[in-house]
């Protein structure tokens, strides 16, 4: 092997690492934000009862719709101004900022936690569009399986290393109830400091091939990301097979992120889990999460992407299915280990989907279309099983039953609207044809040379 050769391999590891440093950091956030502790504490602490989870939902849903709106347009103007990294950063810094910012918010303090939150969760959302976007900057089309499976596992991992940092101070403090909320509310600032140092390496290191053109003259990007869309639009039956599988990402990713998002109510209301329970279960979550997302790139890349997302979304069905009918807290660390393994490999292989689906002129308006699809689905599925919660609860309360077994009535309500998200998009996505979808990218990048 040629100097130049070696030099370009060493370069090529570089930014694959680089990039799942990023992942490494921001599923801190993930870890710690939305799965263990601040939507425990804003459900149980700031808001307090079924309340806690409406507004819960309503929170995520309003973040994703803002995500929902702005992306194809801003993901239009990347590929065109080659902004990609530019605008990761401008969302992940105002998602470091904002979850810092959780450390003020206290008992009572609603509108602040619901604000903050929304503004962290948009940064967060925001970032993955132009983050994903990345993907085909540093990825062949036969990388991007195991390099998108590695970003998650190593992803996962880095929720785990955060989680063991702040776990010894909410366990030492559990005796004392006022350094315990502390200990707690620090958890917040901690993730955002994580999530900050370690995505450095991305903007230290991961280079963007295409370079950004000039404006013409009498435009704006606004106008050429118009343009640019219309253009995408027009082309749109060209990509009739990617249209599929974003109607089927579009519903059973609904489903996902709405196990995600109240995994931790869950656990607290039909298993009265504590902080530290919640955080001991979200490690183990994220562990299967890291083997599951590396296992499924293996598997993508020998049985093809989409039967591998067809086995993920059955183990994830099943797992759904159990937590609606097991009795036992035993049982539901059982079946988050299952989850966990399951979800990041739908995840994972959607990325991975996308990516060789979309032509690579235009891999950010696509990775936009795939946010819009993931986000504005996500308005409907997180709202949607706040208010059924809440609602069914309210009724079953009405009835007389205990508040807290109404509650536990509602949250199994909850479940099943997010298996039946998973089994109607599994259904959808039994349609695509994968070989047509890449032919389809691979023809459309022939005619633009």
């Amino acid at each position: 092997m040629s100097r130049n050769a070696i030099s370009g391999e060493k370069q090529r590891r570089r930014q694959h690492g680089a990039w799942y440093f990023y992942d490494f950091g921001n599923s801190a956030y993930a870890a710690v934000i939305l799965l263990a502790v601040y939507s425990a504490y804003f459900k149980g602490q700031v808001v307090g009862g079924a309340e806690g989870s409406r507004l819960w939902g309503l929170a995520i849903g309003s973040a994703m719709l803002v995500v929902a709106i702005l992306s194809p347009f801003l993901g239009a103007m990347a590929d065109f101004a080659a902004s990609k990294k530019r605008m990761l950063f401008v969302f992940s810094a105002l998602s470091w900022l904002f979850t810092a910012l959780l450390f003020f918010v206290q008992k009572g303090n609603v509108l602040m936690g619901f604000l903050f939150f929304v503004l962290a969760e948009i940064g967060y959302r925001g970032a993955q569009v132009f983050y994903n976007a990345l993907l085909p900057e540093i990825a062949s089309p036969e990388e991007m399986g195991p390099v998108s499976s590695n970003g998650w596992a190593i992803g996962s991992i880095g929720g785990v290393v955060c989680l063991l940092f702040i776990l010894p101070p909410i366990m030492l403090t559990k005796s004392n109830p006022a350094l315990n909320l502390l200990a707690v509310r620090g958890s917040f600032a901690f993730a955002a400091l994580f999530f900050a140092l370690a995505a450095l390496p991305t903007f230290l290191w991961v280079k963007e091939r295409h370079k950004g053109r000039s404006l013409p003259q009498g435009e704006t990007y606004l106008t050429v990301a118009f343009k640019r869309l219309g253009n995408t639009f027009k082309a749109v039956r060209h990509f009739s097979e990617f249209l599929k599988f974003i109607i089927a990402f579009l519903i059973y990713n609904d489903g996902i992120l709405m196990a995600l998002d109240f995994a931790a109510i869950i656990g607290a209301v039909l298993f009265g889990m504590t902080q530290t329970q919640l955080i001991l279960f979200m490690i183990l979550v994220q562990v299967s999460s890291a083997l599951g997302a590396y296992l499924f790139g293996l598997v993508g890349g020998r049985i093809g992407f989409k039967k591998s997302l067809l086995i993920s979304l059955l183990m994830m069905i099943a797992a759904v299915a159990g937590i609606i009918f097991n009795p036992s807290l035993t049982g539901y660390y059982v079946i988050g280990g299952v989850a966990g393994f399951a979800l990041t490999g739908v995840q994972s292989i959607s990325r991975t989907m996308t990516g060789l689906f979309a032509p690579e002129s235009k891999s950010a308006e696509f990775f936009a279309f795939f946010a819009v699809a993931g986000k504005s689905s996500s308005f409907i599925g997180p709202a949607a099983f706040g208010l059924l919660a809440a609602g069914i609860a309210g009724i079953f309360e009405k009835r007389g039953i205990d508040s807290i077994l109404a509650e536990q009535y509602g949250t199994r309500a909850g479940l099943a609207a997010i298996a039946i998200f998973l089994i109607i998009g599994l259904g959808i996505l039994l349609f695509v044809n994968e070989k047509r979808a890449r032919q389809a990218a691979e023809d459309y990048a022939a005619a633009a040379d």
